[in-house]
């Protein structure tokens, strides 16, 4: 084994960082300390990690995470197609002029009401109810599962909360996950909004399943949703 390797997996950091990669959890800056540690052993972890067949990826914006190939020996899972969509919303947020204006700070209100005005509210209502006729219960309990994703990215380090307030929270770098194809080009905004108003479940490039249970009792790894991929 090498030096540096066998250094890594002795460092007292790696056992908890080793177990949040594998729930599918993204390092970024923010965790300076594990972030330090991948930038200082990436190459030799990345050889660790492949014996898993999966992969340690940087991505271009600096966070971290694992990617399974299909022949992963640790188990991956979804994100429903509601998720998918926070998830993209999120992404245009962070892109906003408003996320400097506001200091990185968003509130949950102000995420139902980007989801609300830039997605098809009708299909919205869908993913919370095939028969849903527009009513206000239904539109509530869109907002409570529109919570619960914004959790499910908490716990894979995509949002912040601030403190004991979850009605407030702060978007990280790693929702670029949801916004790989507007890396490039001339108004990133712009190609993330049409991506949201064109209503497609964009695949994550493979990812790893939550290492607990999701806000409404389902193990994630239970969810059969349609048109979405690998989630990390």
């Amino acid at each position: 084994m090498p030096v540096k390797l066998a250094q890594a997996l002795t460092n007292p950091i790696f056992p908890a960082l080793d177990s949040q990669l594998r729930a599918g959890r993204h390092i970024g800056i923010d965790e300076l300390d594990q972030h330090v540690f991948l930038m200082d052993y990436q190459e030799f972890l990345e050889e660790f990690y492949a014996r898993y067949n999966v992969e340690l990826i940087r991505a271009p914006e600096g966070f971290f995470y694992l990617r399974p190939r299909s022949t992963s020996l640790i188990p991956r899972s979804v994100l429903s197609e509601l998720d998918m969509m926070v998830g993209k919303i999120l992404c245009y947020l962070y892109l906003s002029p408003e996320r400097l204006a506001n200091e990185g700070i968003f509130s949950q209100q102000e995420l139902h009401d980007e989801l609300m005005s830039l997605a098809d509210e009708g299909r919205l209502l869908k993913l919370v109810n095939q028969r849903s006729t527009g009513s206000d219960l239904d539109r509530q309990k869109l907002q409570e599962k529109m919570r619960a994703s914004l959790n499910r990215l908490r716990r894979l380090g995509m949002v912040w909360f601030m403190g004991n307030d979850s009605s407030k929270f702060r978007i990280t770098e790693s929702v670029f996950r949801f916004g790989a194809d507007v890396r490039s080009g001339d108004d990133a905004r712009e190609a993330q909004l049409r991506l949201i108003r064109d209503g497609e479940a964009m695949q994550l490039d493979g990812g790893l399943a939550l290492a607990d249970e999701t806000d409404d009792g389902d193990s994630t790894a239970e969810r059969n949703q349609p048109d979405v991929g690998e989630e990390g």
